[in-house]
């Protein structure tokens, strides 16, 4: 009975663990200097987030992104210079991205908002291709 109550109480610490572990961060900072003088010219931070696209409204310069399972979602704003790639780092269409795909999400932040450079979708992307056969039949009377 008690090894029972134990692997659930494990079963239950491995899942809240896991849900922590999909919603970490990570930063980088990248320095950049002038050769000659040797001194800093500019410093760009950019930080990445995994989670779900749960909104991408079609025509908006924003998607909602929930990191892990119980955060609240977060609006991540695109540009034209912003890209998505498959996990493979193939580039995609924006087309193929659509809410309840797992992503993960590399921005900077510029004041209040979070800009996104790069999209990486966590599954393959599927397209859908939909084929229409008609047959005509003629009655000879």
């Amino acid at each position: 009975m008690k090894e029972t109550t134990l692997a659930k109480i494990l079963a239950v610490a491995c899942g809240l663990g896991l849900a922590t572990a999909l919603a970490q961060t990570s930063t980088t900072v990248t320095t950049t200097k002038d050769a000659a003088a040797g001194t800093a010219v500019a410093e760009t931070t950019t930080t990445n987030a995994a989670g779900t696209i749960t909104e991408y409204p079609p025509g908006s310069d924003y998607f909602m992104l929930r990191a892990g399972t119980t955060g609240m979602p977060v609006r991540y704003y695109y540009t034209n210079d912003t890209h998505v790639f498959d996990p493979e780092g193939h580039p995609l269409s924006w087309s193929v991205v659509r809410p309840n795909t797992p992503a993960t999400v590399y921005y900077v932040r510029e004041g209040d908002r979070m800009i996104v450079r790069r999209v990486v979708l966590s599954q393959p992307a599927v397209i859908e291709n939909e084929t229409t056969t008609t047959t005509t039949t003629t009655d000879k009377r």
